[in-house]
């Protein structure tokens, strides 16, 4: 446990180091998020914050690497640097479209080129935990793990519009993960708890804490595209690892549950903005727009509607997902029924904070600002 501890305590140190060279490269190279109609901000915003969450990453992985401890598991493939690498694709694509503003057709190549990249190199999904349920064609894998991968990726930056919000939701559900990919690993090897998932898993945490002082409310910079498609490709390269670490074999009849959790846990450290980004799809093509059209009905839009201030909608949103992340990590080590019970106490406390008075005060102030305005 120190030595992921480690790798997550050097990504963070190192991406918070570097974020201020990140905000200089912005201003220099004007990736300056202006005020738009839908935007929350209220001041242009340099963005390109994913350059030092990337920085952080690779030094993390580098240190790892090095470790007596978790040299076998960079040794063993280059399934390591395949993610760092296709990292780095998506990163500098983010940092083009940050800087030029590409166009959504042009971002999607370039994350399916990322993606497959990835999976040539061995980061393929190949096996699902349930049922002994096994991808046996070569094309359907590379392109399940190309869906699985651009959809986390998208999902990432379609949440990514309140300050601090990505980068705490991530390092919120990525605990839950690391916990539960941890925790595997000692059932599975009680001799050897080197894994390359928690490794990954680790230190993409230890980024998002990192960069998360510079980025919460007010925001001194955004982390912008390059950051969230870093962010949402890293989250899905440890699923995709970890979905290979369960022998169908051993999930008994009173190991069903757990061997759901490769898929359950996942989903639900995304759960929010996979929810966020099919309400947004559907609603944008009923409206016969591109589902890549902006607008204000986030879920974060909607709880500000709701008379939220911005960082207790920020707030509300880690609590939602640390719900559902811990929720389904402790089905690992705690009986099912007791998990559901507790989810039920925990949701019923989650719904009266999102629509009780706290939002009433914040609406009833905003309302007063807004009337005081000449």
């Amino acid at each position: 446990m120190r030595v992921y501890l480690l790798v997550m305590l050097v990504a963070g140190a190192v991406t918070f180091l570097l974020t201020p060279f990140a905000r200089w490269l912005a201003v220099r190279t004007r990736a300056v998020t202006a005020v738009r109609a839908r935007d929350v901000h209220t001041i242009p915003t340099p963005r390109l914050g994913g350059v030092a969450m990337l920085l952080g990453i690779a030094t993390a992985f580098v240190l790892a690497s090095q470790m007596p401890f978790l040299e076998g598991v960079f040794d063993s493939s280059n399934e390591a640097w395949a993610i760092l690498g296709a990292g780095a694709m998506v990163c500098l694509l983010g940092v083009a479209d940050d800087i030029w503003d590409l166009d959504w057709m042009t971002k999607l190549v370039g994350q399916v080129l990322a993606a497959g990249f990835m999976a040539v190199q061995g980061v393929q999904l190949i096996t699902i935990p349930v049922g002994g349920l096994t991808i046996g064609s070569s094309r359907l894998s590379l392109f399940a793990t190309v869906l699985v991968v651009v959809v986390a990726m998208n999902a990432v930056n379609f949440v990514d519009g309140l300050d601090g919000l990505a980068a705490g939701m991530i390092a919120i559900g990525g605990t839950g993960f690391f916990v539960y990919t941890y925790l595997l690993t000692q059932d599975a090897n009680p001799t050897d708890y080197s894994n390359l998932a928690t490794v990954v898993i680790s230190a993409l945490v230890g980024a998002c804490l990192g960069f998360l002082p510079h980025n919460f409310h007010p925001a001194r910079i955004f982390m912008g595209d390059s950051g969230s498609m870093l962010i949402g490709l890293t989250i899905a390269a440890a699923s995709i690892v970890v979905t290979g670490q369960i022998d169908p074999e051993r999930a008994s009849n009173g190991q069903s549950v757990p061997a759901f959790i490769p898929i359950l846990l996942p989903m639900a450290v995304l759960l929010l903005p996979l929810l966020d980004m099919m309400l947004a799809v559907v609603r944008r093509m009923l409206a016969g727009k591109s589902p890549f059209h902006p607008d204000r009905m986030h879920l974060h839009h909607r709880l500000l509607a709701l008379g939220h201030s911005h960082p207790r909608a920020v707030i509300i949103m880690y609590m939602w997902s640390a719900v559902f992340a811990f929720g389904a990590a402790a089905l690992v080590t705690v009986p099912w029924r007791t998990v559901v019970g507790g989810l039920c106490i925990v949701v019923v406390v989650s719904v009266a904070l999102t629509l009780g008075p706290l939002r009433g005060r914040a609406a009833r102030r905003n309302a007063t600002s807004e009337g005081s305005t000449p």
